[in-house]
Formats: structure tokens, C-alpha cells, sequence
């Protein structure tokens, strides 16, 4: 760590702490040349990937967008707003420690459509007819039966 002052590379640690929120280390430092003193914190820095979609473009992650999908296929089902919260939350933390800087909307959907499963049935065929684009009665029934196979 260099020093601020001086700029100094070699400094030493005096003293760690952990925060209280628990989210990032204090450390105070003294510079072995000019013997001042400062402090400097850690915090973990996760970012969220960048979408690519399917026409190549590249876009932010927007929270908002999956929770809207996810409203959009449970309307006017028994689904709570926290089951949503959770949902969204769970989706969120997988891309996050998925440690990867691009992440394709397929990818995406496929995470979306697991937490329709989970959540209510209707809502999941709903999501897959669309998602997969059917175009007849035979990827529904397929879509189905997926549903009713007892997860292992």
C-alpha cells in the first residue's frame, strides 16, 4: 500500500479491525519513511454481469425488468410479493457469484423459469410458452409433463 502523503511503497500495519456491519476491514497503517499514519478499508466489490442478448447486444442489468417478468407471469395467481422478492433475490445471487462478466438472456430465462417451477405451475407454463416461443400443442404437453414429473 503506498502512502499517501509521500507515496512511499512500503507501509506497515498497526492496526485490523472488522466493522461492525461486518462488510469491510479497518486498518490503520503507518509509512516507514515519512512515520505518518493513515487508514484504509476493504470491501468485497461484487458487479453484476453485463446481458448479452440474443441480437449481440450488450446491456446493464435491470432488477427491475426481471421482477416485471416474474409479475407478469404470476398475475392473478396466489403468489405473495415477498415469494417474488425471494425469487428475484435468488436469481440475483446466482448471477452474482456466478463469477462471470457476460451472461446471455437464455441463461437468464432458464433461471427464471426454475423459480417459476418452484413457485406456482401456471405461472412456469406461462412463462415457457413464451420463453420458448410454442408453436403447438406438443411443446405445451411437453412443458406439462416436465411440471408433473416429481423433481429429484
Amino acid at each position: 500500500m503506498k502512502c499517501p502523503f509521500c507515496h512511499h511503497d512500503d507501509t506497515q500495519v498497526l492496526d485490523t479491525r472488522i466493522s461492525e456491519v461486518g462488510d469491510a476491514i479497518r486498518r490503520r497503517r503507518r509509512c516507514a519513511q515519512c512515520d505518518k499514519r493513515f487508514t484504509t478499508y476493504e470491501r468485497v466489490e461484487l458487479s453484476m454481469p453485463i446481458i448479452v442478448k440474443k441480437n449481440g447486444s450488450r446491456t446493464e442489468f435491470e432488477s427491475g425488468k426481471l421482477r416485471a417478468s416474474l409479475r407478469l407471469a404470476l398475475r392473478k395467481r396466489p403468489v405473495p410479493a415477498e415469494a417474488i422478492d425471494a425469487a428475484v433475490a435468488s436469481i440475483e445471487e446466482k448471477l452474482l457469484t456466478s463469477g462471470r462478466r457476460e451472461v446471455d438472456t437464455g441463461h437468464i430465462g432458464e433461471l427464471v423459469m426454475q423459480e417459476l417451477q418452484r413457485l406456482d405451475k401456471i405461472a412456469y407454463i406461462r412463462f415457457a410458452s413464451v420463453y420458448k416461443n410454442f408453436e403447438d400443442l406438443a411443446e405445451f404437453q411437453e412443458a406439462i409433463d416436465a411440471v408433473e414429473q416429481p423433481r429429484k
